[in-house]
């Protein structure tokens, strides 16, 4: 009988392990991209350059409480679910992004020019 109970406990530990990876490596990640999607949602205002899910590229001209209303040419404009909007694109971020890199290797070719000197100085105290 005692075999019979530890097999028990041993079928539950798995079962709750499963659950656990399934917790940890789909449901938690989904949510948190559900949060964050909702939360770009809300944030949309007239100007900014998006995406929807079906590739059209358009700028928000108004929002209304479940819609966009896009701008895809200078005539044509287009009303969406605010839920058909795929990414919206910052052309701010897309300039700072490459600007960092220039930042970054600006620091870095600095700090190539100053180990020379301390190897220089390090050799001529010996």
């Amino acid at each position: 009988m005692n075999s019979a109970t530890g097999s028990m406990w041993t079928t539950f530990i798995m079962f709750g392990a499963i659950i656990l990876i399934f917790y940890f490596l789909i449901i938690r990640p989904q949510k948190k991209r559900d949060k964050e999607t909702q939360a770009m949602l809300d944030a949309l205002k007239k100007g900014d350059k998006i995406i929807t899910i079906g590739g059209i590229h358009g700028t928000v001209v108004a929002v209304k409480e479940k819609t966009v209303v896009i701008k895809v040419d200078d005539n044509a404009r287009i009303e969406f679910l605010k839920s058909a909007v795929s990414t919206v694109v910052n052309k701010d971020a897309a300039k700072a992004a490459p600007a960092k890199k220039k930042e970054a290797k600006a620091e870095e070719a600095k700090a190539v020019e100053a180990k020379p000197e301390e190897a220089s100085e390090s050799e001529e105290n010996k």
